[in-house]
């Protein structure tokens, strides 16, 4: 152990008569854990938010929407679906009809949201199939309609009951639900439901006719080079949009949310350090002799630096570690027991999702952290090399 670290470490145990050292000291321990484990947790939770959300919305939408200022031909489907077979990164293309219709339940008149798809290919595109907690998809046929749990719930759906569709042509339609899906998300499942892509066209007048085509890629990341990629392919006469920018503005208030969370729980690890400046002060006047004497016999001003220095990172290195620790088990535990429930209508999600991501979330609080308390060090530090022996030593 060098001379510095030695030191440090004697004058950080206090002795029996400086016992009120000690129990700054260990305040300040506690501050800066505390302020650590709030951020983890905090930060944990905004991550798992934007993961879980930028799941479910991926299983929901397409990768990327191929659609024009007009609907779609089924000649042009199979044009653009010929194309673009074989292009690297895209798995499958499915198309589908999509626009607003309202419904009558027991009396009760409400707009909704109505998707056409091709059951079998829709299902390679979304986790359409994988959300279907009633029934079977591949029962979606001729006058069918699959519904989402939320409003199977709030108008008191089953297999098999009948629900009438007014289409926007001012026919009525009797349809036989035969399914009923859980995304997760509270508007996905209450406002939208889903009939076969023949039904679609009959209902709102468009026979032999599509809003968009829907691609899937074999990396959702991909999806802005994929896209000029397509457009260099079928032409510019088509409007191209990736699920990136179909939810840039929800994705970038979430950054905005989460980078707002990091700087204001970060002033908590800044007050916390305050009292680490407090407790090498006191400490600095505590042993004023014993820097006197370590000067009489030769130990230079940076060195002295050094020695306080080194105290404070001590102390902040040792609340960082707790409040690590802290933090990643209450973040363990969250993510086990999930005893905190969301309301879904307004979180769309209906738990407390968690994800520690080790870069860049705790490698910058724990980073930001030791940085604080490495300037909080600075002053009193600086205070403790520029005593002079004389001075120290003169009432002595």
């Amino acid at each position: 152990m060098s001379l510095t670290l030695f030191v440090s470490w004697r004058y950080l145990v206090a002795k029996r008569k400086e016992k009120f050292i000690s129990l700054i000291s260990v305040i300040s321990v506690l501050g800066v854990a505390i302020g650590v484990m709030a951020l983890i947790v905090v930060i944990a939770v905004m991550t798992g938010f934007d993961r879980d959300l930028r799941d479910r919305i991926i299983g929901n939408y397409a990768h990327i929407t191929v659609s024009a200022f007009r609907p779609l031909e089924y000649p042009e489907y199979e044009k653009i679906t010929a194309e673009l077979k074989g292009s690297e990164h895209i798995k499958a293309i499915s198309p589908y009809i999509q626009a607003q219709v309202l419904i009558e339940q027991d009396k009760k008149f409400m707009a909704l949201g109505i998707k056409g798809i091709d059951p079998e290919k829709e299902k390679q595109v979304t986790k359409i199939s994988e959300y279907i907690t009633k029934g079977d998809l591949k029962q979606l046929k001729d006058d069918t309609v699959v519904v989402g749990r939320e409003l199977a719930i709030y108008l008191g759906l089953n297999i098999n009951s009948v629900l009438k569709i007014y289409s926007p042509l001012g026919d009525q339609h009797d349809l036989r639900v035969v399914g009923i899906f859980s995304s997760g998300m509270y508007d996905y499942d209450f406002n939208l439901i889903i009939v076969p892509l023949e039904t679609a066209q009959k209902i709102l007048g468009m026979k032999g006719q599509l809003s968009a085509l829907a691609i899937r890629l074999d990396n959702v990341y991909l999806a802005e080079s994929v896209k000029k990629q397509i457009l260099s392919v079928i032409g510019y006469d088509y409007l191209l949009k990736t699920w990136i920018e179909a939810n840039r503005n929800f994705f970038a208030a979430l950054k905005l949310e989460k980078l707002t969370m990091f700087i204001i729980l970060t002033l908590i690890i800044l007050v916390a350090c305050f009292n680490i400046i407090s407790t090498l002060i006191v400490m600095v006047v505590e042993k004023t002799k014993d820097i006197g004497i370590l000067k009489a016999l030769g130990m230079n001003s940076s060195r002295i630096r050094n020695i306080f220095t080194c105290q404070g990172l001590l102390i902040g290195c040792s609340g960082v570690f707790l409040g690590t620790i802290a933090g990643v088990l209450a973040c363990l535990l969250l993510k086990k027991y999930q005893f905190i429930k969301l309301p879904q209508d307004i979180y769309y999600i209906d738990r407390l999702p968690v994800a520690l991501e080790i870069w860049p979330d705790m490698a910058l609080i724990v980073l930001a952290a030791l940085a604080i308390t490495l300037v909080s060090t600075i002053y009193p530090a600086a205070k403790a090399a520029g005593l002079k022996p004389v001075e120290a030593l003169r009432y002595e």
